[in-house]
């Protein structure tokens, strides 16, 4: 081997690649035809005064058109105070440092989601773990979810069908957000909007392990094979297979072991890696727009519900007597019984006016009103604080705007203009937007107290049992301590308590096998459980 002494720049070797590399126009002229010009090219910033070009000039001086029809251009990447990643600043990440750390699907899937290819990415740990936890983790989690209890049955998805037709709303709803997803992570991926796409592949993971998992563990844990619980299982199964599929491009090594164990150790036929699998095709007739949006307003709501019980300090165990809500929009009965059970309230109100429970506060917001009407801004102040504050905002929300005529004429006010706050009555917790206003009764009855109490005693059995390291089927005797008004309560509410444990006997002052101390709702409890 020696050096040619015939050295061209090498920026031209570069711009000849499309042609060169097969030997055009010497040879290979329909394969040189079939690859050009080339669907997209890729390369960092600083590329585009260097192969760009070169491609574009010798491509246009040779055959009078571009050598691609889209190009990809990355950003830097910058350390986590935005410099540039160099070796003289000495705050460059060794790549293999950084795989070995937190593996290639969290590093890819980071640079996916954070920002369009095109902008500078600061790349810190911090930041890819976050990724790492809320979607690589969350798929994990839910796959390991399905063999679980796919394991324990003996689940054989080969041995059934989706039988679409017999499913519940829940798994049509899941089904329909599948194929919405694949449909949006197609079309973007196809316009290079990859941080569309990824956002798109989060946001159905979070919700399919957020919502629909954890509304229908109690299916998986049903005993025997009934339909609604082959329902489930094919309904997740078929989801986490088509989202492995959908995701491959981006995570290629998770969706790997999940497209393995799911599908290649139970069809010997289908093709041996996720990587040589068709993109999933969309079910359009899956896809059903009401039903997502039924559901999203159904969420909407307990989020908002959330928000009450966490700002009155309610345990989420603690059961609420009513909710009001007032809403554009009344769902029917099965998405009130989903609020109803999600937000542990015995009854959720539909309801026009929820006047009686809140009111508005209004005040100007300087930034904006200042400039239009500073000379009467405190007249402003002063004819704001005095309305009818459910008035005032009935008529915000009907014509947009607040029209003060006894200043002027002229003084109107939009939503922008005005800082809006929504009090409540002493023994209610208030939650609202533009169209949405929850109201949470939280004055407790004794009864609501100790039902509360006995889901407080359900839930640290239930840790207990894991703590003690017992199998999910496992049986056990329990037994307690506890003062007497504690103790009623495990008497009177026994048969709850047992089944929900899956506890043989309950008894006190007997206590053997694993014991703990608990403190619940203010009474000290110590607890017992012991493998039958």
């Amino acid at each position: 081997m020696h050096r040619v002494p015939e050295v061209i720049d090498c920026w031209f070797d570069s711009g000849a690649m499309p042609f060169a590399q097969h030997h055009y126009p010497f040879e290979n002229q329909d394969l040189f035809e079939q690859q050009f010009p080339a669907q997209f090219i890729s390369e960092a910033v600083d590329q585009t005064r260097g192969w760009f070009y070169s491609l574009m000039a010798e491509s246009t001086l040779l055959f009078n058109k571009a050598p691609y029809e889209n190009v990809i251009v990355l950003g830097h990447v910058q350390d986590e105070n935005g410099q540039k990643m160099s070796k003289s600043k000495g705050n460059a990440i060794d790549p293999f440092e950084a795989l070995q750390t937190y593996g290639a699907d969290a590093i890819r899937w980071y640079f996916y989601i954070n920002s369009a290819p095109w902008l500078p990415n600061r790349f810190h740990g911090k930041a890819v773990q976050e990724g790492q936890r809320k979607f690589l983790g969350t798929l994990w989690n839910t796959y390991a979810f399905f063999v679980l209890y796919a394991n324990i049955d003996g689940f054989d998805a080969s041995a059934y069908k989706l039988e679409y037709e017999k499913l519940g709303v829940m798994d049509k709803w899941l089904l329909s957000k599948l194929n919405s997803v694949v449909k949006a992570v197609d079309e973007n991926l196809g316009s290079y909007r990859i941080p569309e796409a990824a956002r798109a592949l989060d946001n159905f993971t979070d919700e399919m392990s957020n919502w629909y998992v954890r509304r229908s563990r109690e299916r998986f844990w049903a005993k025997g094979m009934e339909q609604d619980k082959i329902n489930a299982y094919m309904t997740l199964y078929t989801a986490l297979v088509t989202l492995a599929k959908t995701a491959a491009p981006m995570v290629p090594f998770i969706t790997e072991e999940i497209y393995r164990n799911l599908v290649c150790s139970i069809d010997t036929s289908a093709p041996e890696s996720v990587h040589l699998c068709d993109f999933p095709a969309v079910r359009q007739d899956y896809i059903d727009p009401q039903l997502e949006e039924d559901m999203d307003a159904v969420l909407k709501i307990v989020v908002m519900g959330r928000a009450c019980r966490n700002a009155a300090n309610i345990k989420n165990r603690q059961p609420i007597g009513t909710m009001y809500v007032k809403s554009p929009t009344v769902p029917h009965d099965y998405f009130v019984t989903i609020i109803e059970e999600e937000l542990n309230v015995k009854n959720v109100s539909f309801t026009d006016d929820v006047s009686a429970y809140t009111d508005y506060t209004f005040k100007p917001q300087l930034r904006t009103v200042g400039p239009k009407y500073g000379r009467y801004l405190k007249q402003i102040q002063n004819e704001l604080a005095a309305l009818d504050g459910n008035a005032a905002m009935r008529t915000l929300r009907e014509t947009g705007v607040l029209r003060l005529d006894s200043i002027g004429e002229n003084i109107v006010l939009s939503e922008e203009d005005l800082l809006i706050t929504m009090t409540q009555m002493e023994g209610y917790m208030t939650e609202g937007d533009a169209s949405v206003t929850v109201v949470l009764d939280t004055n407790l009855t004794p009864e609501l107290l100790e039902e509360g109490f006995v889901r407080e005693i359900i839930s640290k059995l239930q840790t207990m049992r894991k703590e003690a390291g017992l199998e999910v089927m496992d049986q056990i005797a329990v037994s307690y301590t506890a003062d007497a008004k504690a103790a009623q309560i495990f008497e009177r509410n026994e048969q709850t308590i047992r089944s929900e444990v899956l506890a043989v006997s309950l008894t006190a002052d007997k206590l053997s096998g694993y014991v703990k101390e608990w403190n619940i709702n203010g009474e000290k409890v110590t607890l017992s459980v012991e493998k039958q």
